[in-house]
C-alpha cells in the first residue's frame, strides 16, 4: 500500500481549513460571544458558518483512528502501532496544555492548565486504541458503535459545578465524570483551587468515534471499486438513520427540534445538533456525509490544483491546526489595531471570563476575509512541511 491516501487527506485537508473559520470567528467576529446556533438569536448566515464546522472534529478524530489502522497495512507489527500510540497519545496531551493552550490566549497563566479540546481527547483516545488494537476488528467496532450510540443514555447524570477558589472541590469521582461525559465543567487540580482545567472535549464517546474509525481503516486493503460501493452504502445508511431518527424527536440527542417562525429556521432547528459531547444524531449528521465524500473523491480526480491544495493540508493536520490558532489570533490583534479597536481580551488571562469591551470584533464578511488570508498564509508553510515528510523517515516527523 502506498504510503499516503489522497482521497483521506483530501477530507481531512478540507475539515481542517473549515475548522479554521471556527476559531477565526472566535477572535474576529463581533457577535462571537454568543451562541451562533441560538435560533433566538442568530441569522442564517451566522448559523451555518458555525454548522459547517461541525464536520471538523467528528472527521478528525474518526481518520486519526483510520490513519491507526494503515500504519499496520503498511507494515507495523501491532506492538510497534501500540507503542506508537501511547506515545503519541501522551504527545498530543502534552501540546493541549501549552502550545495550544498559549496559541488559544496569548497569555501563558500558570494558575490555569488549559482547556480540555479536541488535541486531548485525540491523545486519550490513541492510548485508549492501542489497548483495544489486541481486540478482533468486530470487537472494537461493537465497541465504538456502542459507545457512540448509547451514551445519550448518560446524558442526565448530574454533576455540581465548582464554585470558585475557597469553596470544596469536587470529588474524585464527580472529576472523573466531568473527564468522561460532562462538558464545560471545571475543577482545580490541586486542593488551592489552582491550576483550573476546563472540560471542552468530555472523553466519550469520542472513544468509541475514534475505535470505530480505526476499523473503517480495514476497507483500504479492498479493491477499489468495492471499497467505494461499501463506502457509498456505509455513508448513505448513516445519513438516512441521522434523518429518521432525528424526525422521531425521541432520542439521540439532548435538544429535540421544534418548528421555528418560519421553514428555514424549522430546518436549522432539525440539523442543530449537539456537539458537547457529540450526540448520536450528530455523530450521524456529520460522519455520513463525510463518508459519502470519501467515495465521491475516490471515484473522481478532478480539480487539479484546488484539490491538491486542500490535500497539502491534509498531509500536516497537526502542524496546521497549532499554526492555525496563532495565525487567527494574531490577524485578529492586528485588525483590531489597524482600525483602533480594544485588543486587551485578546491578551488577557483565561481565568479572567468577564464580558468582553463594548466596540470589539468586526463583520461576517471581515471573518471570513481574515479566514481566507490565515489560509493562504499558511499554505506555504505547510507545503514545505509536507514535502519534509515525504523525502525524509525521522522518527519524529511522525510526531507532528
Amino acid at each position: 500500500m502506498k504510503r499516503r491516501i489522497d482521497s483521506i487527506d483530501l477530507l481531512r485537508g478540507i475539515v481542517m481549513v473549515i475548522m479554521m473559520l471556527d476559531h477565526t470567528r472566535d477572535f474576529v467576529h463581533n457577535a462571537a460571544q454568543f451562541d451562533p446556533t441560538d435560533l433566538s438569536s442568530t441569522n442564517v448566515a451566522l448559523f451555518l458558518t458555525r454548522w459547517i464546522t461541525h464536520f471538523c472534529a467528528p472527521v478528525f478524530v474518526f481518520l486519526a483512528g483510520t490513519g491507526a489502522y494503515l500504519q499496520l497495512a503498511r507494515g507495523k507489527s501491532k506492538a510497534e502501532l501500540s507503542r506508537f500510540l501511547v506515545t503519541r497519545g501522551l504527545w498530543l496531551i502534552f501540546l493541549e496544555l501549552t502550545i495550544v493552550k498559549l496559541g488559544v490566549f496569548f497569555n501563558p497563566d500558570i494558575h490555569f492548565l488549559g482547556f480540555l479540546q479536541v488535541i486531548w481527547v485525540i491523545g486519550v483516545s490513541m492510548i485508549v486504541l492501542a489497548m483495544l488494537i489486541y481486540l478482533p476488528k468486530s470487537v472494537i467496532a461493537a465497541f465504538g458503535v456502542l459507545m457512540s450510540a448509547l451514551h445519550n443514555l448518560l446524558d442526565n447524570i448530574p454533576v455540581h459545578a465548582w464554585q470558585g477558589p475557597g469553596t470544596p472541590a469536587p470529588s474524585v469521582g464527580a472529576k472523573l465524570w466531568m473527564l468522561l461525559h460532562k462538558p464545560f465543567f471545571g475543577f482545580p487540580v490541586l486542593w488551592d483551587g489552582t491550576p483550573l482545567i476546563l472540560v471542552i472535549y468530555p472523553l466519550i464517546p469520542w472513544i468509541g468515534v475514534m475505535a470505530v474509525g480505526y476499523v473503517f481503516g480495514a476497507l483500504y486493503q479492498l479493491d477499489t471499486p468495492r471499497r467505494r460501493r461499501l463506502l457509498i452504502i456505509i455513508g448513505s445508511v448513516a445519513t438516512l438513520l441521522f434523518i429518521v431518527i432525528r424526525a422521531i424527536n425521541i432520542y439521540g440527542d439532548p435538544s429535540q427540534w421544534s418548528q421555528q417562525k418560519n421553514f428555514v429556521f424549522t430546518v436549522l432547528s432539525f440539523v442543530n445538533t449537539t456537539k458537547y459531547p457529540p450526540s448520536l444524531l450528530f455523530l450521524l449528521m456529520t460522519l455520513g456525509p463525510a463518508i459519502l465524500a470519501l467515495a465521491l473523491f475516490e471515484s473522481s480526480t478532478a480539480g487539479g490544483a484546488l484539490r491538491n491544495f486542500f490535500v497539502t493540508f491534509g498531509r500536516v493536520p497537526l502542524f496546521f491546526y497549532i499554526l492555525q490558532w496563532y495565525t487567527a489570533h494574531a490577524i485578529a490583534i492586528v485588525l483590531h489595531l489597524a482600525f483602533g479597536k480594544p485588543v486587551s481580551w485578546l491578551l488577557r488571562s483565561p481565568l479572567n471570563f468577564g464580558p468582553r469591551e463594548t466596540g470589539i470584533g468586526f463583520n461576517l464578511a471581515v471573518v471570513y476575509l481574515a479566514w481566507i488570508a490565515g489560509v493562504l498564509m499558511l499554505y506555504p508553510l505547510c507545503k514545505w512541511f509536507a514535502g519534509v515528510k515525504q523525502r525524509r523517515r525521522d522518527w519524529w516527523l511522525s510526531y507532528l
